[in-house]
């Protein structure tokens, strides 16, 4: 009797009576639709699954599973709120948004290439922005609120709530922006552990890169690329981890081939605009003489 119980009330201790019951529903639902959508994906790809009903050919019009997961998003969404969180509604409208959530955050790279690159290297970004989602989510449901305001009668204690809740934020928006996610958590957590990443360089490929390095300033640039090398421990196991839950990219063959083929297309390409311009121009030509005779003709009559 009391195994029996165990699961029930450690449910209702830690998730139903602190009011984390949505949060951990929706994060439950979020983590397993993309599993699954994701699975489906790779089974898809792959010549060992022909059965898979993911590998038919339907026509020439192709809705992405982010198409789905907006409309269950919206419909989710709606629902909780149209119901006022009622039982049983209020556990299924969180499923469902949950579901929605993680079929669109599969295809997170869509939002951002405008262009289809899920097997693309480019498509990682939707693996790092689905750690980088649950991490959040996770968060939230051990109780982490960075946003929480000490209020009250102390006007100095209010302040330095907020200070602190203020100061915590932008430190966590840098790190973010320098691409070191592990170092904003953890200033979520102790603001402190993000002092680190202030003081350190961001990423080559993360927006603080883009913004305050590059062409403004190279030698930073540089000293970036060498330090987040792709061949450093942390770099090939992070690499490893993401081939094993997204799958390897399709990546474009290099090499001296393949450039010198690059080479010549841009050749072909560029002499087929040239002849293309040089016979427009020729017709033009053609053109205007003919009108010219054609006017003087008309003049000697």
């Amino acid at each position: 009797m009391v195994v029996a119980t165990f699961p029930a009330d450690q449910w209702r201790e830690y998730v139903q009576d602190p009011g984390r019951e949505g949060i951990f529903l929706v994060l439950a639902a979020f983590l397993g639709s993309f599993l699954f959508i994701r699975t489906s994906a790779r089974m898809s790809r792959s010549d060992r699954f022909p059965w898979w009903p993911g590998s038919v050919v339907t026509g020439g019009v192709h809705l992405h599973h982010l198409v789905w997961g907006i409309c269950l998003m919206m419909a989710g969404g709606t629902l909780g709120f149209a119901l006022g969180g009622q039982a049983p509604w209020f556990q299924v409208s969180a499923v469902v948004f949950g579901i929605g959530v993680g079929l669109t955050f599969d295809e997170f790279a869509l939002w951002v290439y405008l262009r289809d690159v899920y097997w693309a290297r480019e498509g990682r970004q939707s693996i790092d922005a689905v750690a980088v989602t649950a991490a959040f989510m996770g968060l939230i449901f051990l109780g982490i609120n960075p946003l929480q305001i000490a209020t009250g009668d102390d006007v100095l204690a209010t302040a330095v709530s907020a200070g602190y809740t203020i100061g915590a934020l932008l430190v966590t928006g840098v790190c973010f922006a320098k691409g070191r996610f592990f170092h904003g958590f953890g200033a979520l957590l102790f603001p402190p552990v993000g002092l680190w990443a202030l003081v350190r360089l961001g990423k080559p490929g993360s927006p603080w890169a883009r913004w305050l390095y590059g062409d403004r300033d190279p030698g930073r640039q540089q000293k970036a690329e060498e330090r987040f090398s792709d061949h450093r421990r942390s770099a090939v196991l992070v690499e490893r981890l993401r081939a094993a839950i997204g799958g390897f990219p399709a990546d474009v063959p290099s090499g001296p081939k393949c450039a010198e083929d690059a080479a010549s297309a841009a050749r072909r390409e560029h002499a087929a605009s040239v002849e293309a311009a040089l016979e427009v121009q020729a017709r033009a030509m053609a053109e205007a003489q003919a009108q010219a005779r054609g006017d003087h003709r008309a003049g000697r009559h």
